[in-house]
């Protein structure tokens, strides 16, 4: 077995994405197995370089994990020749410059979305990349999860007979910061730096639903503030000018509609923090993160509506649950998505989650917000380079 070091910049790493599923559950988790295995007599250890602008916190991660390499110097980073991929998961605003110089230093690009703060600036990159012929991708992660993973084998064995609709819930309380801390930066409800659940979560609806279900034709969508005041990471009040909610329709090519409802001002009583319901003809399921329940028509109870009795059976009950099996490959859907960038990258093998697959997200949330702003319905045209 040869092994071969593949160095990463890895920009973004102090953020909790950044470290937590990138560094942590995936870099360093290829390390602690003995690296990746090729499958072509060649075992890939990948090398991580941190990036970032607080040298304290690359410091202190670097020591924290025993890693020689960090710098809060992007361009002499980029211009070491050793370093072969260069990975983003800076705040939006950041992260289109930076991805520029890389594709100019010949650098692999393997970032998080959304890829730019305009639909504009992400084709240009798809553009800039493509040009430059280098390996491209873009984190779309929770394709690669366990309970879509599930999904996704309902729906190539043709349990759902024609899908008629898709209707997904996502979302959490995040505390104002008030009276307790918030659980997620300051910067994702300022509009100025890029803020706003639209344009953090329809790039992920796009992916799932084009990855699953069919491309996006059309989208209406209202977006909301619905907490106008919160307090920032120095305890100091500031007014949230980005939206924290978000509701969208997508209609989708085969006919299918998709409801979605995104929310941070939202209490959660679902089994997991996002889950989607398939219905078709033949059969449902509700998937979320992890788990997968079905209801074939064969096993459809048939409710009868009478508000003046209670109601006497669990629906919860009468689902039933889709085992793991062993071909899902469970596990942390950031690694998985890694593992297949870096094959991509070294073996040439097929890869879709492209950059010009980053731009069609900021496509549906740019014209969500449009949607939302003008209270009418838009095509969502196809895009190309």
């Amino acid at each position: 077995m040869t092994r071969k070091t593949v160095r990463i910049a890895m920009n973004g790493v102090t953020g909790r994405m950044g470290y937590h599923q990138h560094l942590v559950r995936s870099i360093l988790a290829f390390q602690e197995q003995g690296g990746l295995d090729l499958g072509d007599g060649t075992m890939l250890w990948p090398e991580p370089v941190l990036v970032g602008r607080r040298e304290h916190a690359l410091r202190a991660i670097a020591e924290q994990h025993g890693l020689e390499h960090w710098s809060t110097d992007l361009d002499a980073v980029l211009a070491d020749p050793s370093i072969e991929i260069y990975f983003d998961a800076q705040v939006t605003s950041a992260r289109e410059e930076s991805v520029k110089k890389a594709i100019a230093a010949g650098k692999h690009i393997y970032i998080e979305k959304p890829t730019a703060t305009t639909l504009e600036g992400a084709l240009g990159l798809a553009r800039l990349a493509t040009a430059a012929g280098i390996k491209h991708g873009v984190v779309q992660d929770k394709i690669f999860l366990p309970g879509l993973l599930k999904l996704k084998r309902l729906i190539d064995g043709g349990f759902f007979g024609r899908i008629l609709s898709i209707r997904g819930e996502f979302g959490y309380w995040v505390f104002e910061g008030d009276w307790q801390r918030a659980q997620r930066p300051s910067w994702n409800y300022r509009s100025k730096d890029g803020g706003g659940i639209v344009v953090d979560m329809f790039p992920h609806w796009e992916y799932v639903l084009n990855g699953l279900f069919g491309r996006v034709k059309t989208v209406q969508a209202l977006a909301a503030t619905h907490i106008p005041q919160r307090w920032d990471e120095q305890d100091k009040p500031y007014d949230a000018t980005a939206d924290d909610a978000a509701y969208g329709i997508f209609e989708l090519e085969g006919g299918a509609i998709a409801q979605i409802n995104s929310s941070w001002a939202v209490r959660v009583n679902r089994d997991e923090l996002v889950e989607f319901q398939v219905d078709g003809t033949h059969g449902s399921a509700v998937a979320g993160l992890r788990n997968c329940r079905v209801q074939h028509r064969s096993a459809t109870p048939k409710p009868v509506w009478n508000p003046d009795l209670p109601v006497t059976e669990s629906f919860r009950d009468q689902w039933q649950e889709v085992p793991d099996n062993n071909e899902d490959g469970l596990t942390n859907g950031f690694k998985t998505q890694w593992e297949l960038f870096l094959r991509h990258v070294f073996l040439d093998e097929p890869y879709s989650w492209d950059l010009l697959a980053g731009a069609r997200g900021l496509q549906l949330a740019e014209l969500g917000l449009k949607s939302s702003a003008e209270g009418r319905r838009y095509d969502v045209p196809e895009l190309t380079l």
